[in-house]
């Protein structure tokens, strides 16, 4: 009898306000957990507390004083920091 050993794939996944920090929307991790705190930040559709996991593909909301800001995301960075020419591998501007 032959026995398979089930294979584990690890979903990346970021809170959402170091997200914001690492691919350069906000410039310091307290600014965008401010942002949180206010509602201004939502994933999918819902306004997310700055603990909220993303993942590729959800999509990030961020509602300014006379704009929002829409983000789709499309890779989860694995460093603490890229540089600003890199954010376009991570998420794209929608509006």
């Amino acid at each position: 009898m032959l026995k398979f050993k089930p294979i584990l794939v690890k979903i990346r996944q970021m809170r959402v306000d170091k997200f914001l920090n690492v691919v350069n929307i906000t410039k310091r991790r307290s600014v965008s957990e401010d942002m949180c705190k206010s509602g201004v930040v939502s994933v999918n559709g819902v306004v997310a507390k700055a603990s909220k996991d993303v993942k590729i593909g959800d999509e990030i909301c961020i509602k300014f004083l006379s704009k929002q800001a829409v983000y789709k995301v499309l890779a989860i960075p694995e460093t603490k920091s890229i540089p600003k020419s890199a954010q376009s591998e991570y998420v794209k501007q929608l509006s």
